[in-house]
C-alpha cells in the first residue's frame, strides 16, 4: 500500500482587531473535508506573535511530521490568492503583534540566509487555483510581518530539521470583513488544489510569473 503524504496546513489567529481570520477558518475547513486522494491533511493555528508563533509552528511539525507544509494567512487587500515566491529574514511592520510587540529591522532569525525560496511548486499551484475558478497569482513578497516570521521559520526547518517542502499563501477577506473578498468555499477550493498540485508536481512549470515592478 503507498503511504499517505501528511500534508500540514497552518492558519492563525485574528488579528489587529479582527473577529475572524479567513486562514484559520479555512485550514480547519479543509481538514475536517474529506482529503484528496493520497494524502492525509492536518491543520494547526498558530499564534499572531513574534515570540510564540516560531514555536507553535516547529513543534506543529515535529509532531505531525508532514511531507508537505502549506502556512497560510490573511493579506486584505488583495483580490486573489496569492501564492508566495519567497520569505526575508527580517521582521518590520507597522502594527504590532497580538502581544503588543513591535519589530522593526530585526532579523527572523539571527545569523540566518537573507532568504528563502518556496519549495512548493508556486506557478503549478497558482494554475490549479485558477483552473478550480479561483482567482490566483504568484506573488514576490509576503510582507515583514507575522506570515513572512512563519514563511521564513517553515523554510528554515525544511532546510535544517525536518525534510519537507514548505511555502505560504495568503488569502483575501471574507466577505463580513471588507473587499476585494473571496467566501469561504473559495478559499477551502483553492487550498485543496493547492494540495493536489504540491502532491502531484515534483517540478515547477516554466511559465512566466514575475513582475516588472
Amino acid at each position: 500500500m503507498t503511504a499517505l503524504l501528511t500534508i500540514l496546513l497552518t492558519g492563525f489567529d485574528p488579528f489587529d482587531g479582527a473577529a475572524e481570520n479567513p486562514s484559520r477558518r479555512a485550514v480547519l475547513a479543509v481538514a475536517e473535508g474529506t482529503p484528496p486522494p493520497g494524502t492525509r491533511v492536518v491543520a494547526e493555528i498558530l499564534p499572531v506573535s513574534y515570540a510564540h508563533a516560531g514555536a507553535a509552528l516547529a513543534d506543529a511539525v515535529r509532531r505531525h511530521r508532514p511531507d508537505i507544509l502549506i502556512a497560510t494567512g490573511l493579506a486584505g487587500g488583495r483580490a486573489e490568492i496569492s501564492v508566495e515566491r519567497v520569505a526575508i529574514n527580517v521582521d518590520d511592520a507597522r502594527i504590532a503583534d497580538n502581544d503588543g510587540a513591535f519589530r522593526i529591522d530585526a532579523p527572523v532569525i539571527e545569523g540566518g540566509p537573507a532568504a528563502y525560496f518556496s519549495t512548493l511548486p508556486i506557478k503549478a499551484i497558482a494554475g490549479e487555483i485558477r483552473a478550480a475558478g479561483v482567482p490566483a497569482h504568484v506573488s514576490q513578497s509576503a510582507g515583514t510581518f507575522i506570515c513572512n516570521h512563519v514563511f521564513y521559520r517553515a523554510c528554515h526547518l525544511a532546510a535544517t530539521e525536518h525534510r519537507m517542502r514548505a511555502g505560504f499563501i495568503h488569502l483575501p477577506w471574507l466577505p463580513d470583513q471588507g473587499a476585494p473578498s473571496l467566501p469561504l468555499s473559495a478559499l477551502v477550493v483553492a487550498l485543496r488544489a493547492a494540495i493536489v498540485a504540491a502532491r502531484d508536481t515534483a517540478t515547477d512549470l516554466a511559465v512566466a510569473a514575475g513582475a516588472v515592478s
